[in-house]
């Protein structure tokens, strides 16, 4: 159960941010549409690098180590992006989108674990649920 409120919380902080990104950029820094756009396309790529360099990283350290280190790891720079300004604002959600990640890889084999032989139910549960609460607009449906 932890972990579904784990997996919930990353893919409501990612769809929150995909969604919204632009406009906060837009909005606080009056860039373009397309700048705005490249920011969000490093967040997106630092999602992908992260989620890359969280399996070797959880081999190494472990996977409970990740895992916490990826949820309570954005917190501080969470709370400082509304003070920082736009070169700031980009270094942050990299940081940010690579640490949040990082602990996907972990979550899916620290789940498989604990329920051997499982792996349908551990993929609909871990693949199937976030995928849903991003197709549905989950993050954009609390925005209004």
């Amino acid at each position: 159960m932890i972990l579904l409120a784990v997996i919930f919380s990353k893919a409501f902080y990612t769809t929150s941010l995909n969604s919204y990104y632009t406009f906060y950029l837009i909005s606080k820094f009056d860039v373009s549409i397309e700048n705005a756009q490249i920011y969000l396309f490093a967040f997106l790529a630092s999602v992908a690098v992260g989620t890359l360099i969280g399996g070797p990283v959880g081999d190494r350290i472990g996977r409970k180590a990740v895992i916490w280190v990826s949820i309570v790891g954005v917190l501080p720079f969470t709370l400082v992006l509304p003070y920082a300004n736009l070169f700031w604002t980009g270094i942050l959600t990299v940081v940010i989108g690579m640490t949040l990640a990082s602990a996907s890889s972990a979550i899916i084999v620290y789940a498989l674990e604990l329920v051997p032989g499982r792996i349908g139910m551990v993929a609909g549960l871990f693949f199937a649920y976030p995928s849903a609460w991003r197709g549905s607009g989950g993050g954009a449906r609390l925005g209004r």
